[in-house]
C-alpha cells in the first residue's frame, strides 16, 4: 500500500523532521510513504492571497498520482476521534488504492484543490502549523494502524 503526502512547505526546525523520520521507520511495515515537498510561495500583507493560493494549487494537483484517493486536510472538513480515524483508515486501504493526503501552507488549501478531494479531514479545531500537522497526520496514520492490529499503543 502506498501513501503520498503532498505539502507545501518545508520543515523549520530540526525536531520535527526527526518526529517525522521516527512515524515513517514506524509506518514502513505497512505502507510506501512518499512525501512530495513542494515550495511555499511567499507573500506580504499587501499580496493577494488567492493569487497565491492559486499558484500552489497548480503546484499541487500536478503531483497527484492518477488513480490515488484524495483527502485534504482542511480547518472544514470532518474531525474524528483516534477510533473513528481508524476505521476510516482502514476502509480507505481495504479499497486497495493508493491515498494521497494534501497539506497546505499557511493560506490553506484553494478549492481547486478542495473538489479534486474525496474526503476532507480536519486534524482539529485548533489551528496548527503545517509542519505540526504533518507529524500529527503520520502520529494518527501509526496510531491508525496500531488500533486496526489490537496493539497496544492506544489506551
Amino acid at each position: 500500500m502506498k501513501i503520498n503526502i503532498i505539502v507545501v512547505g518545508k520543515y523549520k526546525e530540526k525536531y520535527w523532521l526527526l518526529a517525522e523520520n521516527e512515524y515513517l521507520k514506524r509506518l514502513s511495515a505497512w505502507f510506501k510513504i512518499n512525501i512530495i515537498e513542494l515550495k511555499e510561495e511567499s507573500f506580504s500583507e499587501k499580496e493577494d492571497r488567492e493569487k497565491i493560493k492559486i499558484k500552489e494549487a497548480q503546484n499541487i494537483l500536478a503531483k497527484i498520482p492518477d488513480n490515488s484517493f484524495v483527502v485534504a486536510l482542511d480547518e472544514n472538513g470532518t474531525e474524528f476521534t483516534s477510533e473513528k480515524f481508524a476505521d476510516k483508515l482502514k476502509s480507505w486501504t481495504e479499497s486497495g488504492d493508493d491515498i494521497t493526503f494534501i497539506l497546505g501552507g499557511p493560506l490553506g488549501l484553494h478549492e481547486t484543490v478542495l473538489q479534486k478531494a474525496k474526503f476532507k479531514l480536519a486534524l482539529s479545531q485548533f489551528t496548527f502549523t503545517h509542519q505540526m500537522a504533518r507529524v500529527f497526520l503520520l502520529e494518527q496514520l501509526y496510531r491508525g494502524k496500531m488500533i486496526n492490529q489490537n496493539r497496544k499503543y492506544h489506551y
